[in-house]
């Protein structure tokens, strides 16, 4: 068969081309029509935000900056009263902005430990701050970039320039989940309703807030806080905490509501799933988010948000390599380990970082009265001793492989309200044996026990939460450290459900547990005044202390920056002698997400899932 090339194969040939070449020159099209698209909407976003907040901006003449050209509306202000007009709440990190970004999926966090609940403040844990955080917006947050305290629902306020009053305007497009316009009566009545109501346990929120005397509606839109002092705090007090929708929560009685596992409603940028009170989230389910498509800020790329339990360190590690979540909060020793296989950074991101949340790992010693028992705790010199028994650089370096700093107290050691010259307790037994003894403990009998006046040996139940590797660590080390001076020390593994009803009944001797910040500088009355103390507030441990509680009022109406600085000192100083609790860790925090999740950036605040967005199968980085 003669096969030869042809004229008419050739313009086959061409034709082909030609039409391989038009489908290419489309496709690209498309690509491009849909970055536009995307920029767009993204501009038309911009746009509603700067109408909703009563402002039109055009380009300068070099096309840099941009100036109002639409008045506000200040009918709503105190004449003469200088108006902080408020950025409209956006992103730190526009996920539309970032390569392959696409909308969609479902991100997995896996959390440590179960929350009890997730009413808000009802759930008091920081898995349920976590969740709540989604759901619900305060009138102001910390920007995640800069720590400026910036409006969220409100637009704009005013300050009293003797600190006595705030007045705030919430944006006029604000709406819960449902639809519903967020209005200044929802403001009044989460705070004067709800907090303030006592027989609604929302203790833990209500003790920093005793200068909040009055919560005036306005307007529609408008409300303001009256306060009975001028404190330092007043500002974060008054438009830091969760708006809640009036309509939504005033159909329960405050026995409803204590009792309530899941009745999470918000205006934040996602929304329960499946929110029915006759059939509540429960502990032992995933809690799953969706977004919120009311919301009145950017819309989050993420179509759903889940919270998965794990407790034991290993499988959540083992559930987060296999796939099941797309980020874990690793042990010190599962983030040295992981980081340090040549292959981990292809798939994973490590992150860690100090920010303002950065919390502390401490030992509570129960200071008062244990089933109408005092303890050993109430002694000073008990504390002391307690502490310098215990070898904190060692337990960082064998329980956390070296990860964080041994702590001096409460305030983070990066923030200016800790005094650098401060170092903490060290290391010495024979001085902390000293001190056990002249407090009364001596080992009487030769047995190598410490026992008081009574013959009473020193015995400590030490409380500690179940599940976890570093825990197990912990618990052994105390053993062994406490054994050597003569006390013996027997462990108590309770699941971390209920350790809030321990503190609450103040039935334990001992336990571990942290505290993490929310702000730059965090009102030390909700955890350490005498004054916490009552109604389960935070003060588990009972201390009681005037020097720390007058402290504490002056930092709380010290308005001038320097000067509460220098009672920040004073206060720390107190608290280190003082040794309520034995200081033991400041952790960086430390986080694995998956590399198909985008947009994750280690802020200031923490991290802001919000942002996040999943990358599709061809898109992921390094594929």
């Amino acid at each position: 068969m003669n096969n030869r090339f042809g004229f008419k194969d050739f313009i086959q040939i061409v034709l082909l081309g030609a039409v391989l070449v038009l489908g290419w020159l489309q496709m690209v099209q498309q690509d491009r029509d849909r970055v536009l698209q995307q920029d767009m909407l993204g501009k038309l976003s911009a746009i509603e935000k700067q109408l909703s907040s009563g402002r039109v901006s055009a380009p300068t003449r070099d096309g840099g900056a941009t100036v109002a050209v639409a008045s506000r509306d200040e009918s709503w202000a105190r004449p003469g009263v200088k108006i902080e007009w408020q950025e409209p709440w956006d992103f730190a990190s526009d996920p539309r902005k970032v390569p392959g970004f696409q909308e969609g999926g479902e991100f997995t966090d896996l959390f440590e430990a179960q929350p009890a609940k997730i009413t808000p403040f009802l759930g008091s844990d920081v898995y349920a701050t976590r969740v709540c955080n989604r759901v619900c917006d305060s009138l102001g947050a910390y920007d995640p970039t800069t720590l400026r305290f910036v409006g969220t629902l409100a637009d704009a306020w005013q300050q009293d320039p003797e600190g006595l009053w705030i007045r705030v305007h919430i944006r006029p497009d604000a709406r819960f989940s449902d639809g519903e316009q967020v209005t200044a009566e929802d403001v009044r009545w989460t705070f004067k309703d709800f907090i303030f109501n006592p027989s609604i346990e929302a203790e833990r929120t209500r003790s920093t807030l005793d200068q909040i005397e009055e919560v005036k509606v306005l307007g529609p839109k408008t409300v303001e806080f009256v306060f009975n002092k001028a404190l330092s705090f007043n500002m974060v007090a008054a438009l830091g905490n969760y708006i809640l929708p009036k309509h939504f929560y005033e159909k329960f009685e405050p026995a409803q509501l204590n009792s309530s596992t899941g009745l999470l409603m918000g205006s934040g940028p996602f929304r329960l799933e499946r929110l029915d009170p006759s059939a509540q989230w429960s502990p032992g389910q995933d809690i799953v988010l969706v977004r919120n498509e009311n919301h009145w800020g950017p819309r989050s790329p993420l179509d759903k948000v889940r919270f998965k339990v794990v407790n034991d360190d290993l499988a959540r590690l083992v559930a987060y390599t296999n796939g099941e979540g797309d980020q874990t909060l690793p042990t010190s020793p599962q983030f040295v380990s992981k980081t340090k296989e040549p292959d981990w950074d292809k798939n994973n991101q490590s992150l860690s970082w100090i920010n303002m949340r950065s919390g502390y790992s401490f030992i509570a010693w129960n200071q008062g009265p244990r089933n109408g028992k005092p303890t050993p705790f109430g002694d000073k010199r008990v504390r002391q001793g307690l502490t310098l028994c215990l070898d904190r650089e060692q337990m960082i370096r064998d329980i956390w492989e070296g990860i964080g700093v041994v702590a001096k107290g409460s305030v983070n050691p990066e923030s200016p309200a800790s005094d650098p010259k401060l170092k903490p307790w060290p290391f010495d037994p024979v001085k902390g044996k000293a001190l056990l003894a002249e407090a009364g403990w001596k080992d009487r009998n030769g047995d190598g026990i410490l026992e008081n006046e009574k013959g009473e040996p020193f015995r400590i139940e030490f409380t500690r939460a179940s599940g976890g590797e570093i825990y197990e660590r912990i618990s052994n080390f105390l053993k062994s450290s406490y054994s050597k001076v003569g006390i013996q020390v027997d462990t108590k593994v309770v699941d971390w459900s209920i350790m809030q009803e321990i503190t609450k009944s103040r039935d334990y001797d001992a336990l571990m547990m942290g505290w993490s910040a929310s702000a730059p500088e965090s009102d030390p009355r909700q955890i350490f005044h005498s004054e916490s103390i009552k109604e389960g507030g935070d003060n588990f441990v009972q201390w009681r202390s005037a020097e720390a509680d007058q402290l504490i009022d002056k930092i709380r109406l010290t308005l001038e920056y320097d000067a509460r600085m220098q009672i920040w000192h004073e206060f720390e100083a107190t608290l280190h002698d003082e040794q309520p609790y034995t200081f033991i860790r400041v952790a960086p925090w430390l986080r694995f997400v998956k590399k198909t999740i985008g947009n994750v950036h280690p802020y200031k605040t923490a991290l802001e899932p919000w942002e996040f967005f999943r990358y599709g199968a061809q898109a992921t980085p390094g594929n």
